[in-house]
């Protein structure tokens, strides 16, 4: 009750314990206390759990664990009692017995408890753990059995079944089979005891706690228990042996004796009600003795509870009944039979057993055959009673919805109809009048009303009628002979008449016909039941009577499968069945013939498969017709014509078969079998339907066929035909038919071959495909002679021109084809199969623009041959030899690559193909070389490579030239051939090399585990793995175009094939030593090739020295041997480098020893020392001496060499090759070893490097050509080289040098390096206008461009370019430099990425220079031009690039919306045009900024005045990403503040780099942070002008990546500032981006505090009043609202502001007044003084301020005194 830290009472110093309570009172009396409210047992069995800790006889019985488990055990909630359970069964199986031993004197108590627990989970659990317990002490629990076996009984019959089972298997446990019996009878008075007390003493509240327990949950468990106990009482008494239960007799008396254990019967729960009857059943059974004494309660608690139809209560209330009426003789003397049970049973039959048939009716035999004679009289009564409630049950609506109801309500009238009529079989009135009365009331009207119902027709009535008369028929011989006769005629002719009834009317139901068929059919042949329906399984439950001369039905379950047809005679003995048929058949034909009834002629059809017997042909076929119908028949059929059979087949059928309106003509088919059952041989069956095939219709053949392959007994029936040669022939002509007809094509494809042949396709399909025991229908001749023609078809039709309307054709052959190949085993064997396999791959192996075939038909067509392939490999085994089809196929597919002109797609399909052949082959083949054969065949030759390999375009050679990779001086390919836009189609190349590098990696793994059989298949893999590799690199190379190689290219990266190639052990193996000698060899592309193996593989170093073994092998140097060192020398060792510098040095110092090739040798040399030094090889300054030295001797003796002034357009690639190199030489000496050059050799370079250049510059127009192209770039690079040597030498070099180098550079060679690079880069435009042509010298542009960006700026000023002016221009700059704008301005837009980068930079030089000349222009120009407000165009050459672009961006992104990202493809249209827009509008920026502050606010005026800026910031908001970071960060910097397009700055490089995708968001992003930065007033205007969408997409973006940017940099501007003010300080403060400026002049002192928004600089800047001292309030607001105003209307910045606004203050303190219309002293904008003065008022103001007043307010007042203004 209270907490822990209260006061105790005084005295108490110990806290209470209930267990020292309970320790001394077993100290002071000896006894230990039971529970208060329990009382104390007197038994020797503990009744708790001890809790003494002072005893320790007690504690040392019972673990402590298992003491805390037990305690648990006794709470009430069900989850703790649920886990306490868990866990005691646990701890039973994992502790030691001796331990578990000690629980069991307190176990029987807890077990009795918790065992009957309301909930069924605690139930199971303690089931389950009392198994356990039960394992672990075994015979130990013998003493304690007593205590729990009455729960234990109790808990095996609990009605939650898995604790009952978890109980069973309990008891199971702790005694075998054979002893459990003893076990019950060891207990058997303690359980009794148990059962009595629950069955006669408890009640709800005793067994539970009315005060802690609900009532439902009080009543559940009562009424569980009470069902439990009543079962364990059966199963007590089942179990236990005969003497036991007599010596139980007495107490079991006493129980019955009880008027409570009668009353059960009526208890409310079913489950009691059960429980109870299953006991009385047990107790009749077992103690028949005691159920008599009790005869009086026992009937009338049975018998009267007849009619409870519960489904718990009924099986067990009727088992007791028979064993009431068994048992007790004298039963129906204690309830009245016809008053208190008999009516409530006919009740109970009328409603069908109220659901429960199939439980209650097989009780009806047993239980009508135990009625004694005085209970049925009068039994004519009875019977009528009796049947007409029990087929009155047959319309109930559960007999209705339930077969099996329904079936056992038949089941039981039939029983119980032949039971009486033999019970009442004599010849006396009364029992002729019983049987009459069966049969004319009963029998017969259920039979009426079966015909109508399809229900009772698919039941057991039909079955169990005929076995009623094949019994009758038995007893016909006996004594009661005469009756059975009587019977079986009476029933005849009931049957007849009725029959008779429903087939002579002409609206006769079909239901009812199909009835009377199925009827007829049944009797003949009772299996035939379930042919249309489900099988039903037929269970009799009661035998009849036995002593009544005939076997009873069996027993047990019977299903009735479907037997031979025709072929089992009838079990009826009597010609009764036949006459009715015959007298049906009669009667039916006249409504065929004279009303041509179709449900009559149906009926026929049905009565003559029933019955194909002569006698029904016979009444069919009237004699005096049959000789003049057939009179030409007679010659083919000879005596057959006289089978009546024959005679209706072809005077009848054959027509109805003719009939054109006939639709349906299955049973017609039908009819045809049944006469040809009764041919006496398979020749005359054959020869009736060759007669008669050529009058049949296709589908009705088909239909023949069908029904010969489904059913064995039709096939021997037609066998012969179908073999014969009537069928093949016509068969064989109706593929020809359809073939020519399709081939003729139609506008409607289905309209001529669906409506005249829509069952011919499906016939000639069927005819192939369907097989006899593994052999084909029809003739393996006529088989063959179709596929030939199938085969011919499709050939032509694949040959057809006008395809489109063949593909209803090729469909149907492709379907016929299909089911062919995958059903027939061994259809392959025919050549023309094989033919037709190959024709069907090839159409799946073309293009669907050349074959015009449907997606849908091509995969059928796929299918086709897949199955066709997996036939032939799993079935045959098939070889590649000559002729067969892998073999044609192969040479087919290699013949494609060779020589078709293949693009992407069809490439792909035909790939596909291929792929899919190969994989068939794989996954099923039992020869596993035949994949490897099939490659084979598909492998080019060796010769036919070299052919490939010629026949692939050369471009590939120029990439790699300009990057140095290769040192190619071979012929070059002439102009022509470079102008190659694209490929018409793959080069066959290519096309070999992708479908081998599919499919050698299917076999490779089938080889890897076959090594010992595949060795020979391997070697030549290395060739195509080779010839794959040098396919790649030559896409590689091409730089994947044109678009056709790019496509390509991708397709073998989707395939992963370079991937494989490297991966893979097996496609390795030999690889890299192919591709080294292929490189010595050849050289070129294959060194490429080798390069790129070796950087994705990386083999080890001594395999690479394996491969060429020393480095002198190289020598004497070849092209392909420089080639091959120059892949191979970053990966030699220092010492091989080392050599070959030595070898080179030394040919190339004796080069005038070498008479012939000299000049090859020398540039070997060179190419090979290069490779070298780039390697970073050491060299000896002497040696590189000598290398000038011999330059210097090559400049006096070979200066041919050097190509000084030469027409570089007629030189060989030899010639400029050499050069090159020397150049290239060059460069690495002024890189390296700058201090090693003296005089000279500096003269010698910078007077080449000159030379050079003016050769290329006259030789503009053959830049075409890569070599010479190759040739500008190294002199390009070498300029670079130098510019950036000489403008940062490295440390300690400059002092080294020739002292008048420098000057030199500077004074001569840097104009003259310019004056020509300038104009050489305005040139190649006009030279090469079309930028998209492969002519066009993209390197050289780039290389150019970024040696024009180290040009001095005076240059550019006073560049020597032709003049260039256009008209109009209104411009105020040097002509020169106006020139230089109209010149470069245009270029870009020009669509070369480095051109137009090279013209930003040139012209980002010159930008900050023209504002001056608008300063000049602006201050001439006079005062009174000064009244309008001035506006001034920014430089007009690169306006007019933004006007030219702003309509193609508006086109190119006007689909996207503002805040959308727009992605822009690389170096395209789009890209060109919108990166010369974002470049100009760079300049632009740039331009700006350098203004002055006066001038700055005119150009924004222009700005505004043409929306330029606003079209610009629509622009930037669709090309800027939504998330502007860098990409490819890593995650240590992504976790810090990220860096952005905004952070990071743009390096716009001339070389075409990797990240084109970010270069347009970037520039984008630049743009748009420097309009932000120098334009902050206009961006804010135009950001207040935009709708609210815009309006908060512009907000959030720049608030979230350029605001925190900006504000840092502004603030850093204002703190790092050199600007100094007199009499203002100015600090700024970075963390709260605040700016304070403190003004004092005299006693007068100002504090301002300006404050950046944070969306700065879109929202307005804040100016706040820190201190004021000596200034008034008016004149302070006005300087406020004016620092404002510019801070928030002109594009300055902080610091800008702050000098304006102290001016305005320094002004007005020198007496200057303010202008009265902007209440400022300097005009915002430009800055000038109030100057224009009132006549009348005297007042002044800024022209610019009245200018604006007197357009706005239309009058020429003056706006302080309103005077006209002079």
């Amino acid at each position: 009750m209270g907490g822990k830290n209260k006061q105790r009472t005084k005295g108490n110093v110990r806290p209470s314990s209930s267990g020292r309570a309970a320790e001394l009172l077993a100290r002071e009396s000896g006894v230990v206390p039971g529970f208060v409210g329990f009382g104390i047992s007197t038994s020797s069995e503990p009744g708790y759990v001890p809790a003494v800790h002072g005893a320790e006889e007690i504690d040392n019985l019972v673990d402590a664990d298992f003491r805390l488990v037990l305690r648990k055990l006794s709470k009430r909630d069900a989850v703790t009692k649920l886990k306490a359970v868990q866990e005691f069964g646990a701890m039973c199986q994992e502790r030691e017995s001796d331990i578990v031993k000690g629980v069991l004197p307190y176990w029987p108590r807890i077990y009795c408890k918790i065992s009957v627990d309301h909930d069924r989970r605690v139930r199971e659990a303690t089931q389950q753990a009392f198994e356990q317990l039960i394992l672990k002490v075994k015979r130990n629990l013998a003493p304690y059995l007593k205590g729990i076996m009455g729960h234990w009984l109790i808990a095996q019959c609990d009605t939650y079944s898995p604790a009952a089972s978890a109980a069973s298997v309990a008891f199971q446990a702790a005694f075998p089979l054979n002893k459990q019996p003893e076990a019950l009878s060891f207990c058997r008075d303690e359980v009794l005891n148990v059962l009595q007390d629950n069955l006669l003493k408890e009640t709800a509240d005793t067994l539970s706690d009315p005060q802690s327990v609900t009532e439902e949950e009080r009543e559940a468990k009562y009424v569980r228990l009470l069902t439990s106990s009543l079962l364990a009482l059966k199963r007590l008494l089942t179990a236990l042996p005969q003497t036991d239960s007599e010596a139980l007799s007495e107490r079991l008396a006493h129980v019955i004796s009880q008027k409570k254990f009668w009353k059960y019967s009526k208890h409310k729960t079913p489950q009691v009600r059960g429980a109870f009857f299953e006991v009385v059943a047990a107790l009749c059974e077992l103690t028949p003795q005691l159920v008599q004494a009790e005869a009086a309660q026992a009937c009338s608690a049975v018998l009267l509870s007849i009619d409870d139809s519960d489904p718990v209560v009924l099986p067990p209330l009727w088992e007791a009944v028979l064993h009431i009426l068994s048992s007790i003789e004298d039963c129906w003397t204690h309830v009245n039979a016809r008053k208190g049970v008999l009516p409530k049973l006919w009740v109970l039959l009328k409603e069908g057993g109220r659901g429960l048939a199939t439980a209650l009716h097989p009780n009806m035999l047993p239980f009508i055959s135990k009625l004694p004679g005085a209970i049925t009289d009068p039994k004519l009564d009875f019977c009528r009673t009796f049947f007409s409630s029990i087929i009155e049950g047959l319309s109930s609506e559960r007999a209705v919805a339930s077969p099996s109801e329904c079936a056992a309500i038949v089941f039981a009238t039939m029983e119980c109809l032949r039971f009486l009529l033999l019970q009442n079989a004599g010849e006396e009135p009364e029992h002729r009048s019983i049987q009459t009365t069966l049969i004319s009331e009963q029998l017969l009207p259920l039979i009426d009303t079966a015909l109508a119902s399809p229900a009772l027709q698919s039941g057991p009535l039909f079955p169990q009628i005929t076995e009623m008369l094949v019994s009758w028929e038995k007893r016909t011989t006996g004594s009661e002979a005469r009756t059975f006769q009587r019977l079986l005629v009476d029933f005849w002719e009931g049957l007849g008449s009725l029959c008779v009834q429903y087939v002579d009317r002409e609206e006769t139901e079909q239901v009812a016909l199909e009835g009377v068929a199925s009827l007829l059919q049944i009797m003949q042949n009772p299996s035939k039941q379930g042919k249309r329906k489900k099988a039903v399984k037929i269970c009799i439950a009661e035998q009849e009577e036995k002593g009544q001369g005939e076997d009873p039905p069996s027993g047990t379950p019977a299903t009735v499968p479907s037997e031979k047809q025709g072929k089992q005679d009838s079990p009826l003995r009597s010609s009764h069945l036949l006459e009715l048929v015959c007298q049906l058949a009669e009667l039916n034909m006249v409504y065929v013939c004279e009303r041509n009834s179709e449900r009559h002629l149906r009926f026929l059809a049905l009565l003559l498969h029933a019955f194909p017997k002569p006698q029904v042909f016979q009444v069919l076929v009237k004699s005096e017709d049959r000789k003049p119908k057939l009179g030409q028949a007679d010659a083919e059929l000879g005596t057959l014509s006289e089978n009546p059979a024959v005679c209706f087949l072809l005077q009848r059928v054959v027509l109805w078969l003719r009939q054109d309106d006939r639709k349906d003509t299955d049973f017609l088919v039908n009819m045809v079998f049944s006469s040809l059952q009764c041919c006496s041989s398979k020749a005359e069956q054959t020869l009736v339907l060759n007669h008669i095939t050529m009058d049949l219709k296709w589908g009705v053949i088909l239909q023949i066929i069908q029904k010969a392959g489904a059913d064995t007994d039709c096939l021997e029936l037609c066998g012969g035909w179908l073999r014969g040669s009537v069928l093949g022939e016509r068969l064989v002509g109706l593929a020809g038919e359809l073939c020519a007809l399709g081939l003729k094509g139609s506008p409607s494809p289905t309209s001529s071959l669906m409506s005249q042949h829509n069952h011919s396709w499906p016939l000639i399909s069927l005819a192939l495909s369907q097989q006899h025991n593994n052999e084909p229908l029809i003739g393996k001749m006529y088989v063959e002679q179709i596929i030939e023609r199938l085969h011919a078809t499709l050939s032509e039709a694949k040959g057809m021109s006008d395809a489109g309307n063949m593909e209803p054709l090729v469909s149907f052959i492709s379907d016929v084809a299909s089911n062919f190949f995958s059903s027939v085993k061994g259809c392959l064997l025919l050549a023309a199969t094989e033919e037709l396999l190959l024709t069907i791959f090839q159409l799946c192996a073309q293009d669907q623009t050349l074959t015009h075939l449907s997606d849908d038909l091509l995969q059928k067509l796929k299918l086709a041959y897949v199955a066709g392939v997996h036939s032939l490999v799993t079935q045959l085994g098939a070889g590649v030899t000559k002729g067969t089809f892998l073999h044609s196929a192969a040479v087919w597919v290699k013949n494609q690559l060779l020589t078709s002109p293949l693009n992407v797609k069809s490439l792909q399909v035909l790939v596909q193909a291929v792929t899919s052949l190969a994989e068939t082959l794989a996954s099923s083949q039992r020869n596993d070389c035949l994949l490897s054969q099939f490659i084979s065949c598909l492998t080019p030759t060796h010769k036919e490579w070299v052919c490939l390999r010629k026949a692939l375009p050369p471009q590939w050679v120029k990439r790699p030239l300009l990057c140095g990779r290769l040192g190619a001086s071979g012929e070059y390919p002439c102009m022509d051939m470079w102008k190659m836009r694209g490929l018409s189609r793959v080069p066959a190349h290519l096309c070999a090399s992708a479908v081998l590098g599919k499919i050698i990696f299917i076999a490779i793994p089938a080889e890897n585990q076959q090594e010992e059989t595949n060795t020979s298949e391997l070697p030549d893999l290395r060739h195509t793995v080779a010839e794959i590799l040098y396919a790649l690199r030559w896409c590689e190379e091409m730089g994947h175009c044109p678009a056709m190689v790019s496509e390509y290219h991708k397709m073998l990266q989707d395939w992963n094939v370079a991937e494989k190639t490297h991966s893979n052990s097996a496609a390795n193996a030999g690889v890299l030593e192919t591709l080294f000698t292929r490189s010595r060899e050849e050289g070129a592309l294959w060194s490429l090739t080798l390069a790129s193996y070796i950087q994705n593989s990386k083999p080890v170093a001594s395999v690479i020295k394996s491969l060429y073994g020393n480095v002198e092998s190289f020598y004497p140097l070849t092209e392909q041997s420089v080639s091959t060192v120059q892949v191979l020398c970053p990966l030699l060792a220092t010492a091989e480098r080392e050599a070959l510098i030595a070898l080179s040095i030394a040919e190339l110092l004796n080069w005038q020893e070498r008479e012939q090739d000299c000049s090859h040798s020398v540039w070997a040399c060179l190419v090979v020392l290069h490779c070298c030094l780039q390697a970073e090889t050491p060299v000896e300054e002497e040696i590189l001496l000598a290398v000038i030295a011999t330059l210097l001797e090559w400049r006096n003796s070979k200066e041919e060499w050097f190509l000084f002034s030469s027409d570089l357009g007629k030189a060989s690639a030899a010639e400029l090759a050499l050069p090159v190199e020397m150049i290239r030489f060059l460069c690495w000496m002024v890189d390296h070893s700058p201090t090693v050059l003296g005089s000279t050799h500096w003269d010698f370079l910078l007077c080449s490097m000159l030379a050079w250049l003016e050769t290329a510059s006259e030789s503009s127009g053959a830049f075409w050509n890569p070599w010479v192209q190759q040739f500008v770039c190294a002199n390009c690079e070498l300029i670079v080289r130098l510019a950036e040597f000489f403008t940062a030498p490295p440390a300690g070099v400059a002092e080294q040098l020739p002292p008048e180098l420098s000057s030199e550079w500077q004074e001569f060679f840097v104009e003259g390096i310019h004056s020509l690079l300038l104009p050489l880069l305005v040139k190649i435009p006009v030279e090469f206008p079309e930028p998209d042509e492969p002519l066009f010298p993209l390197a050289v542009v780039a290389a150019v461009g970024e040696a024009l960006s180290y040009i001095p700026v005076q240059l550019l000023t006073n560049n020597k370019l032709p003049a260039r002016f256009v008209a109009d221009q209104k411009s105020s700059l040097p002509n020169a430099l106006q020139t230089l704008l109209n010149t470069l301005a245009p270029l870009l837009l020009f669509k070369a990425r480095p051109l137009q980068l090279a013209v930003y930079h040139v012209l980002h030089k010159v930008m900050p220079l023209l504002p001056e000349s608008d300063c000049e222009s602006a201050t001439a120009k006079s005062e009174d031009e000064d009244e309008e407000e001035p506006c001034l165009s920014p430089p007009a050459a690169i306006m007019s690039i933004l006007t030219a672009t702003e309509e193609l961006l508006e086109n190119i992104l006007g689909g996207v919306q503002v805040g959308e990202f727009a992605v822009v493809q690389p170096l395209s249209m789009e890209h060109c045009c919108i990166l010369g827009y974002l470049l100009a509008w760079k300049l632009i920026l740039t331009f700006f900024k350098a203004a002055p502050s006066q001038l700055r606010v005119q150009y924004s005026l222009y700005l505004k005045k043409t929306r330029a800026l606003h079209k610009l910031l629509l622009h930037l908001f669709r090309l800027m990403p939504e998330n502007p970071t860098l990409p490819a960060q890593s995650t240590e910097t992504a976790s810090k503040d990220p860096n952005s397009y905004f952070t990071e700055s743009l390096s716009l490089s001339l070389r075409q780099n990797e990240d084109l995708q970010c270069e347009v968001p970037h520039l984008a992003c630049s743009v748009y942070y420097g309009a932000l930065k120098d334009l902050p007033a206009m961006v804010r205007l135009w950001w207040n002008s935009q709708e609210k969408r815009v309006f908060s997409a512009v907000d959030k973006f720049t608030s979230k990546f350029v605001s925190s940017v900006l504000s840092s940099q502004e603030i850093s501007s204002v703190q790092s500032s050199t600007q100094t003010f007199d009499s203002m300080t100015v600090k700024a403060r970075s963390a709260t981006r605040e700016v304070i400026a403190t003004y004092s002049v005299d006693d007068i002192f100002i504090e301002l505090v300006i404050q950046l928004p944070q969306n700065y600089p879109l929202g307005s800047i804040t100016v706040e009043s820190g201190r004021r001292v000596g200034v008034a309030v008016q004149q302070w607001r006005n300087w406020m609202l004016q620092l404002s105003t510019y801070l928030t209307h002109q594009n300055g910045s902080i610091m800008e502001g702050l000098s304006l606004w102290k001016n305005n203050v320094d002004k007005r303190f020198e007496g200057v007044e303010d202008c009265m219309i902007c209440f400022s002293v300097i005009h915002g904008s430009n800055y000038s003084l109030p100057k224009k003065a009132c006549r009348t008022c005297k007042k002044k103001f800024h022209s610019a301020c009245l200018y604006k007043w007197f357009t706005s307010s239309n009058k020429s007042t003056c706006p302080l005194c309103r005077e006209t203004f002079f």
